[in-house]
């Protein structure tokens, strides 16, 4: 039996938030973290947090985001865990709310699919274009559609609100370092530095389930 991990990368996979780290590499870091706590307050709503966000990177060049990419500040063992599930003949999925031309490197490091805005500099951000709560759970089902597999083959890791819909739509979650509001939607909680930590938490769940479900079989 196959299984569906999915990955929320901001705050889960990365300490902190990609559009944080990119501006860190380009040198400007004070501006993007501000843009990021107004919106983290609620002062401004996500179509005005990448309109002023994007110009920040506007000149940003692929080699550049590769650098930032590279030299972000990644949990410890990520690249190991998706190793793992891949030999596992498993399957891995990062969705994440962050810029998809960030979030799609993260396939050189093992991911199968990866989701995220479809925001870019010089071109205007559009409700349209934002990954939101509800698109987690929409992709999240039909992935699992394509792969033949119930939501009880699925294990969600997350850390935030943004990941609420998806917990509460799954048995299987798993809150990394997570906050207040998504450990009570969590089936379990990690708190640490290496995503393996969490990853043994999601298949202990897998594991008491096909246990659970081979008892009552």
């Amino acid at each position: 039996m196959t299984h569906l991990h999915v990955f929320d990368m901001d705050g889960t996979l990365l300490r902190g938030a990609g559009s944080v780290e990119l501006a860190r590499h380009l040198g400007t870091f004070e501006a993007a973290d501000g843009i990021e706590r107004a919106w983290g307050r609620g002062e401004i709503t996500d179509v005005q947090f990448w309109e002023r966000m994007l110009p920040l990177w506007a000149d940003v060049t692929e080699a550049e985001i590769d650098a930032a990419f590279a030299a972000s500040a990644w949990i410890d063992g990520v690249r190991e865990v998706f190793a793992d599930i891949t030999a596992r003949g498993e399957h891995v999925a990062v969705i994440s709310q962050s810029p998809h031309f960030f979030v799609r490197r993260l396939e050189a490091w093992g991911a199968h699919r990866t989701f995220g805005s479809d925001v870019v500099p010089h071109r205007q951000a559009r409700k349209e274009h934002l990954l939101t709560l509800q698109h987690k759970v929409d992709i999240t089902v039909r992935l699992l559609d394509e792969l033949g597999l119930d939501e009880t083959d699925a294990v969600a890791y997350g850390d935030s609100t943004s990941d609420t819909l998806l917990f509460a739509h799954l048995t299987h979650t798993v809150g990394v370092n997570c906050s207040a509001v998504l450990r009570r939607h969590a089936a379990v909680c990690f708190e640490g530095d290496d995503i393996r930590g969490a990853y043994a938490l999601g298949r202990r769940l897998l594991e008491q389930h096909r246990t659970s479900r081979e008892y009552t079989s």
